[in-house]
Order: structure tokens, then C-alpha cells, then sequence
């Protein structure tokens, strides 16, 4: 049975202030709870009807994990999600640390003032697939452990390490020969570009793109190009920030694969 207490806290881990209090966030759904519990991530407790603890007994037994078998009705008391899917869980918040930006190597995505939880679980799922490990956020981002950006990256919260700083700062201690990709309207077509270095991508926020404090430390602008079907009226002004990440992502990861950088 779940109790009132039970309800009070699964509830409360859906607001920022509690999650940090407690150290703990929600993973809702098969998909991610299945990845959670496949990873290297603590998961606390998990909440379920008898029929999937009992699918899913193999797993949960290799874990030393607090089940607590509900009704699919009290799940979806606790439930964020509109159709509640079988299964909620409690899992621990990894504590990362921030590279010196010396220290950075490989590709790392930063984001910028990315307030919609949807895009944030987007572009961290998007990561994921390019191989893309590490993020870092802007500290006015959405919170990458709010309920609908995990739900959002399908998983992917278990293999991206996302950490939250202040950008100018960051930027501002970085060393001088590590690029920085960032889309801007005067950088050149991103697709006749050549790119031979890993370094930071930078996306901006969904309604300002990159800050203007953080544009002189773009130094490989690049611009994607709009390509018109023939009587087609494009009246779009600007791109959503989690599609213009993937096609920077794809162009900059394909080229830097083939050449094994």
C-alpha cells in the first residue's frame, strides 16, 4: 500500500528545492527505470504493481533495492504522466565534478539559458547518440533531473554526465586553442565547413540564442543554411534549439568520426 507519507515525498522530489534537499529524483516508465536500473546510477526504491516486479525479478534481484509492490491506481496518484506507465523509482543523485577547463578533452556540449525541460531531455538524449558524454549547463538551464527531462531522454540520463556553472566564467578560463562551435547568423554554412577538432558546442536558448557575453568566445562560428524546396514559402525564422543541436551534433560528429578525432 502506499502511504501518505509515500505520496507526500514522491511528490515533492517533483520540485527542484526538494530534489536537492533530498539528493533524489524520479524515474518514471519501463524504458527508464529499465536503464536506470541497468547502470551505474543508485536507485533507491522502486514502485510497482505485482505483475512487473514479478517480469522483471531477475533484475531487481541483482540490486539491493527497497521494493514496494502499489495498485496501478496509487501509481497514479504519484504519476507526472498523463497514461501512467507500470513502474516509478527513486534514485539517488550522482554527485559529478566539474573539469578544470584545461582539462576538458573529447566533445562537450554546453547549453545556454535551455529553459524547456522537453528540449533539455532532447538535446541530452541527442548527445548520447553522437557519443557525446559530458554537458554543461548554464546555471539558469532547467534542472536536468526535473521529471519531464528525464522522461524526455529516453534514458540517456544514465550515460551524459550534465553539470551546471557559470558560462562566462567557464568560458572566460578556457584555453585559447579549443574551439568553440557556436551557430551564428554571420558564421559560415555549417555544411561546407571542415572540422578537425573536438572542442565545446555551444546552443543557445530557445528564444535568444547564445548570450551575448558568451559570443566573443565563440571562435568557430558556423550558420545552418536553409534549403528551399522549389514554390516553397519558408516563413520560419529560427530553428528549435534541441533541432539546430542535433544538426550541429550530426555534422560536426560525422566529420570528426570519419576521421577518427
Amino acid at each position: 500500500m502506499l502511504s501518505h507519507n509515500h505520496i507526500k515525498h514522491i511528490n515533492s522530489l517533483k520540485i527542484k528545492k526538494f530534489r536537492q534537499q533530498h539528493g533524489a529524483f524520479i524515474v518514471e516508465g519501463e524504458k527508464g527505470v529499465s536503464e536506470l536500473l541497468a547502470s551505474s546510477l543508485t536507485t533507491v526504491k522502486v514502485f510497482a504493481p505485482g505483475e512487473w516486479l514479478d517480469k522483471n525479478s531477475s533484475l531487481l534481484r541483482q540490486k539491493a533495492i527497497e521494493l514496494q509492490e502499489i495498485t496501478p491506481d496509487e501509481l497514479k496518484k504519484v504519476s507526472d504522466l498523463i497514461t501512467p506507465n507500470q513502474v516509478l523509482a527513486i534514485a539517488k543523485i550522482p554527485e559529478y565534478t566539474l573539469p578544470a577547463p584545461g582539462e576538458l578533452t573529447g566533445m562537450t556540449l554546453a547549453l545556454d539559458g535551455i529553459r524547456d525541460p522537453g528540449n533539455m531531455g532532447t538535446m541530452i538524449r541527442t548527445a548520447d547518440w553522437f557519443g557525446i558524454k559530458r554537458i554543461i549547463c548554464s546555471s539558469d538551464s532547467v534542472d536536468m533531473y526535473n521529471p519531464k527531462v528525464i522522461q524526455s531522454t529516453m534514458g540517456s540520463f544514465c550515460r551524459v554526465t550534465v553539470l551546471y556553472t557559470d558560462l562566462p566564467d567557464f568560458f572566460g578560463a578556457l584555453p585559447a586553442e579549443i574551439p568553440v562551435y557556436g551557430a551564428l547568423l554571420e558564421g559560415p554554412d555549417i555544411t561546407k565547413m571542415t572540422f578537425t577538432h573536438q572542442g565545446i558546442i555551444l546552443i543557445g536558448s530557445e528564444s535568444h540564442g547564445i548570450s551575448l557575453e558568451l559570443i566573443p568566445y565563440v571562435n568557430k562560428p558556423l550558420h545552418i543554411p536553409r534549403f528551399l524546396l522549389t514554390g516553397a514559402d519558408n516563413q520560419a525564422e529560427s530553428l528549435n534549439a534541441s533541432i539546430a543541436n542535433g544538426i550541429i551534433c550530426y555534422e560536426i560528429c560525422k566529420q570528426l568520426s570519419k576521421n577518427n578525432l
